[in-house]
């Protein structure tokens, strides 16, 4: 089957072709690092992770850009509060993002562009789009984009640009030649950071940084430009106006692919909003692979609903996969012929749910397949099944691997674990339920797995 992606911009499944044979340019907007990430920035990364690891398990070369919007009022405003330089802010949480996206298994990108390094590229674009009409300087020492001057403005988005108009709530700025005009330059303000340009001290525009950062590391066409579908307007409207004007290459990007967004509680998770789980808590709690297992389950187009019933109910998931992996012995024999056909049977259905635009909960379903028959199992025929299992999950960045323990006991921590054991039952009789929950958690991070049963409570070690 030959692999399809769903396109933004054509509102369909096209097939997917590259502009360079075997090689992918991708590039997916990244986050403004002015307090911790959370668990919708790590959704997105896995997605796109997934995306990736899948294009090289099918022989592709992917130069995977992932850029950091390193300087925003955000960023100005919170290191202003807090009396740091917006350098070592930024710095920190970088460093600590790139920790934290490792910890949920997604791969490093390609290249990691950061606006503050791009900026004299940033004056070139601004300077060439203003040469060709398509910007303009505003009294103050700002420069806009004209928005009507791109015959196109609003194709990825499918709105017109009276339609955009309507819906949006803008501040009325007298020195622009139509309201939906955008900034490409903004005049430095008093104790802002700022550079030196012809339109004198300022700093780019929010937009203008990816289309620079995507033409710098990847060329004037990519293959997938990839966010969040928050994105897709303004920002990604407003990339493909710059990008496309500025150089004529079209189209700027070949595929838009835009990740559903993760919500809380029926709302859609924002810093601004405040209804925030950082990464850091899922890390803590020792579920990174469970989250990435939570978000599998989802087709990677539609929102994701977050709960921690969701997650755990992810975690039981994952272990039963891990379950199944449990007494593994290499075997040098064939698996007898009804096993050999199963399971490339469970192959065929994985790939082709794959090449459906990665439709990763169609493939996870394959996993408990292959699990199930894994059970089932003995000797070649069940190493067989693991190793199966081990390749496709693998496709998916899922690590299912046991951990080589010793089941009865962990060591001379086995009392200590049956006293905690018989302690979160007690809670649980008292129907303090928050704690029992912590304690069964932190035992989850240690590598203890609880199990609940009609007849009580029993652990093991998680293998």
């Amino acid at each position: 089957m030959t692999l399809t992606v769903y396109n933004t911009m054509t509102r369909q499944k096209e097939v997917f072709e590259t502009i360079e044979p075997d090689v992918v340019r991708m590039y997916v907007c990244g986050v403004t690092p002015y307090s911790d990430a959370h668990v919708g920035h790590g959704l997105s990364a896995i997605v796109f992770d997934v995306i990736r690891r899948y294009l090289e398990w099918n022989g592709y070369t992917v130069l995977h850009a992932q850029n950091f919007t390193d300087i925003d009022d955000k960023i100005i405003a919170r290191s202003a509060s807090e009396d740091i330089d917006p350098l070592d802010l930024v710095n920190e949480l970088i460093d600590r993002f790139k920790e934290e996206i490792g910890a949920l298994n997604n791969l490093p990108a390609t290249y990691y562009p950061r606006a503050t390094e791009e900026v004299p590229y940033m004056i070139e674009m601004i300077k060439g789009l203003i040469e060709r009409g398509f910007a303009y300087e505003v009294e103050g020492g700002d420069v806009n984009y004209a928005v009507n001057s791109f015959d196109e403005y609003g194709k990825l988005s499918h709105r017109k640009l009276e339609d955009l108009l309507a819906g949006a709530r803008i501040e009325v700025d007298e020195r622009k030649r139509h309201p939906m005009d955008f900034a490409l330059w903004k005049a430095a303000k008093p104790g802002e950071p700022s550079w030196d340009s012809p339109w004198g001290p300022g700093r780019p525009g929010w937009h203008i940084e990816c289309s620079v950062m995507a033409r710098r590391h990847l060329g004037n066409r990519i293959d997938i430009h990839g966010g969040g579908a928050d994105l897709i307007f303004p920002h990604h409207e407003n990339e493909i106006a710059q990008s496309e004007a500025f150089s004529d290459a079209r189209p700027f990007s070949r595929y838009w692919m835009h990740n559903g967004l993760l919500q809380l509680g029926g709302e859609k998770m924002s810093k601004s909003i405040g209804n925030l789980v950082n990464i850091s808590e899922i890390l803590d709690r020792g579920l990174q692979d469970a989250f990435r297992f939570y978000v599998l389950q989802t087709h990677y187009r539609h929102p994701l609903t977050y709960s921690d019933e969701g997650l755990d109910a992810a975690r039981r998931g994952l272990d039963r996969l891990r379950s199944a992996m449990r007494d593994s012995e290499e075997s040098q024999e064939l698996a007898s012929e009804d096993v050999a056909a199963t399971i490339a049977s469970a192959r065929a259905q994985f790939f082709t749910s794959m090449d459906d635009d990665f439709n990763t909960p169609v493939a996870v379903s394959v996993l408990f397949d292959l699990a199930r028959l894994a059970n089932q199992s003995d000797g070649a025929d069940k190493w067989a099944a693991q190793q199966a299992m081990l390749e496709l999950a693998g496709i998916l960045g899922l690590r299912i691997t046991p951990v080589d323990s010793d089941d009865s006991s962990p060591g001379d921590a086995g009392p200590f674990v049956d006293l905690l054991v018989e302690l979160r039952s007690e809670l649980r009789a008292k129907r303090e339920w928050e704690l029992a929950d912590t304690l069964r958690d932190r035992l989850t991070a240690l590598g203890v797995t609880i199990e609940d049963t009609a007849a009580g409570s029993t652990w093991r070690r998680a293998r």
